[in-house]
């Protein structure tokens, strides 16, 4: 009733499209402190229920209006192992599920979130926590994204020996090599490794297992695996010109971009520079809004992104009430600093000159509801011509790569292609564990952590008998 919700400036415009720095301002303690007092304690927190984390998202919330920023971090800490990458990168599914958000702004609980860690950092509180007792269990996980990395620590501070496998030249994943820099910092994950290394943890990088290292070897060598590879399979646009030069995948792009970024030599002939080009990116989601914002920092002539789907409502709709999580217009960072967003548009092909793209002809297309399924037409006569230099495929993900590691260990996938586990996440082989987007499909980076977490849990019971992890 007091406060009203506030969030930190974004960086002018002029100003950040010039760098890859984050793309916030700091934000002074106290206004932190009033926007945690707008959070009522409520009797039944949905926050908790939106949260894949189970976050205690009133006790820090209280803690931090206090002014005890220590226990603030242990509380949170208590149910999320790296809140300094859920803070800047997750969408907020607890905020959707405010019961303030009923009829009023909901709690800035994410900002909080993020203002907590970074505190505990600069202050020194964030340590490694070694077992006091080690079970001479000997653990591999494959895969050093969120879910990969959750479930390390987890097992580490449980006592047994891990070693996580990534293919990649450095840790990370996604969070290294997909999340732009203006997004979240890459010291951010280098400090949690340092930390996690102080707990025992043992980090293999350019370890391509299936391929460099067979599977069935690592299967006899540890007790215990754990599969977090990812979704990594993109979805493909297959239209006639696909082939022609200039379609991109969208993590081709900025995979290279953030390697240049971090200092890595990229050869100029595999960089991809949007720089004087009119780019087009298809995909309305996360993925094509930080392809957006890095077009912006490379010097793209225009951006446009088109969307298959109807654009959303500016209001959360009937049919996601609360606290469910809406889906309703969104303008992040990269759309504020430009381009041209546009909707309801089926690209039909592609063309171009000398092997070189350079047209998109699409056609804008309705949906109707019939037999009470959405039906997609072609709306006659709205054919259009795009010029294009560049385009991204930013529409998502089918799921984990086949071959290699999957097939080689002889483990069963759903019927949508993930990796198939049971309720511990043990995959249909035993000793092998799974977690994250392998399994659950493309998601969010609270679920990956969750996962991560919770296939630990099982790993833990599986190699012991019995699990005191959380």
């Amino acid at each position: 009733m007091e406060y009203k919700r506030e969030l930190p400036r974004r960086r002018p415009v002029e100003e950040r499209v010039h760098d890859w720095l984050e793309v916030y301002e700091d934000f002074p303690p106290s206004q932190l402190k009033a926007q945690a007092a707008r959070c009522m304690d409520c009797g039944i927190p949905f926050c908790h229920q939106g949260c894949p984390l189970g976050n205690i998202i009133p006790d820090w919330n209280d803690l931090v209006w206090h002014e005890h920023w220590q226990d603030a971090i242990e509380r949170l800490h208590a149910t999320n192992n790296f809140p300094e990458f859920t803070g800047r990168l997750c969408p907020a599914p607890c905020e959707a599920a405010c019961v303030l958000g009923i009829n009023d702004d909901p709690v800035t609980i994410k900002q909080i979130e993020v203002e907590i860690i970074d505190r505990a950092w600069e202050e020194g509180w964030v340590k490694p926590a070694p077992p006091a007792v080690k079970t001479g269990k000997r653990v591999a996980v494959v895969g050093s994204g969120p879910a990969g990395l959750a479930c390390a620590q987890q097992l580490a501070r449980a006592g047994h020996d891990v070693t996580v496998f990534e293919r990649a030249d450095q840790i990370g994943g996604l969070l290294r090599y997909g999340i732009p820099d203006f997004k979240m910092r890459k010291y951010h994950i280098d400090r949690r490794m340092e930390q996690m290394e102080g707990e025992g943890v043992t980090f293999r990088p350019g370890a391509n297992i299936g391929f460099d290292v067979d599977a069935k070897e690592l299967h006899s060598e540890f007790d215990a695996i754990c599969l977090a590879g990812g979704s990594t399979q993109p979805r493909d646009l297959t239209v006639p010109g696909r082939e022609l030069d200039g379609v991109h995948f969208a993590m081709e792009y900025l995979t290279l971009q953030n390697r240049h970024v971090a200092g890595e030599e990229v050869p100029d002939e595999e960089f991809i520079s949007a720089k004087d080009k009119n780019v087009i990116i298809l995909g309305g989601g996360d993925t094509g809004a930080d392809c957006l914002g890095t077009a912006h920092r490379q010097g793209a002539k225009h951006v446009y992104q088109y969307e298959l789907l109807p654009k959303p409502p500016e209001e959360r709709p009937e049919d996601t009430p609360w606290p469910m999580w809406p889906n309703i217009y969104r303008v992040s960072s990269a759309h504020e600093e430009g381009g041209e967003r546009d909707y309801s548009i089926l690209t039909k092909s592609l063309s171009g000159e000398n092997g070189k793209l350079k047209h998109l002809h699409g056609i804008r297309v309705e949906f109707e509801r019939v037999d009470g399924r959405m039906e997609m037409r072609e709306v006659a006569g709205s054919e259009f011509t795009q010029d294009v230099d560049l385009l991204l495929l930013a529409m998502g993900f089918v799921g984990p790569e086949k071959g290699g590691l999957i097939d080689q260990l002889g483990i069963e996938l759903t019927d949508r292609g993930n990796v198939k586990g049971d309720e511990h996440k043990m995959t249909t082989v035993p000793g092998i564990f799974t977690a994250g987007d392998m399994t659950r499909g493309q998601s969010l980076i609270v679920w990956a952590i969750a996962e991560g977490r919770e296939a630990a849990k099982g790993m833990d019971k599986y190699l012991m008998g019995e699990t005191k992890l959380p």
